[in-house]
């Protein structure tokens, strides 16, 4: 897709340029869903408030990471045992 891309010069004066840009479907869907409903964007900041953006507890990150357990090689299964042993 080609479309003309906004930016400014040195001197602070808008300028275009037209230049190849790959947009995919999913980005286009989705710029198209939020220019055809802007409440979304509204929604979409507070919702990530409500999961995201939050304090952080420096004593209970510190906490959790002392008490992760050693991760081994291969999660899914366990390891098989070596022939004879």
């Amino acid at each position: 897709m080609i479309r003309a891309l906004q930016s400014r010069s040195p001197r602070g004066e808008k300028t275009s340029t037209i230049a190849m840009v790959y947009e995919s479907e999913a980005t286009r869907f989705l710029r198209d869903l939020l220019d055809k409903h802007p409440e979304l964007r509204e929604l979409r900041s507070r919702n990530r408030a409500t999961w995201w953006d939050r304090p952080q507890d420096m004593e209970t990150r510190s906490e959790r990471e002392a008490a992760k357990v050693p991760q081994g090689d291969y999660v899914y299964f366990p390891r098989p045992k070596a022939p004879g042993a």
